[in-house]
């Protein structure tokens, strides 16, 4: 006799999904971003999520490359997180072989129970489809739960950092370390 197993699931985003990957941005942010970006530099309210799910609508319905994606983490049909991956920008890469997952995001109600694992798994699958050969992905330098979570799914650090500046006076900046792992 087998036990019942949960409802989920992970597939490529659609335009519908819009406004609900825009409400959990924004939902995420503040507890991903706690203590390293001030409150009042985040969107928040009804008029930042119409905002944000406009900018989500469209890159959903028209993506920059054919080998950008957007991936969704589902549990029954609610989004509890989303990836994205597309070609490599950082000048020491090849767009043609490294690809990038440039964000990883999860509910934060919701994690601790695989979401997590089977997004980025997802993501790693869909850089190997589009033929990349390695991948690239940048966390916070302070994040050691994240960095540990991608360690332990075969990423390491490439000894790349970078300093982000998020309000462009450099009052509000952001540190961020580089990870990569083989895809061949």
């Amino acid at each position: 006799m087998s036990s019942p197993t949960a409802d989920v699931s992970v597939r490529v985003a659609w335009a519908e999904d819009a406004a609900a990957v825009a409400a959990l941005q924004l939902r995420a942010w503040p507890v991903m971003y706690d203590g390293l970006v001030p409150a009042e530099s985040l969107p928040s309210g009804a008029e930042a999520l119409e905002g944000v799910t406009a900018v989500w609508t469209q890159a959903l319905s028209r993506p920059a490359d054919a080998r950008h994606r957007t991936l969704v983490a589902l549990e029954r049909n609610r989004v509890v997180g989303f990836a994205i991956t597309t070609p490599a920008t950082d000048p020491d890469c090849d767009p043609v072989s490294d690809g990038e997952l440039t964000e990883l995001v999860l509910d934060p109600d919701e994690r601790r129970k695989g979401h997590g694992s089977r997004l980025q798994q997802a993501a790693v699958d869909t850089l190997r489809a589009d033929r990349f050969s390695r991948a690239v992905t940048w966390v916070v330098a302070s994040d050691d739960v994240t960095r540990a979570f991608l360690v332990s799914a075969g990423w390491d650090s490439d000894g790349a950092h970078r300093e982000l500046d998020l309000d462009g006076t450099g009052a509000v900046t952001l540190k961020q370390v580089r990870l990569h792992t083989a895809l061949v």
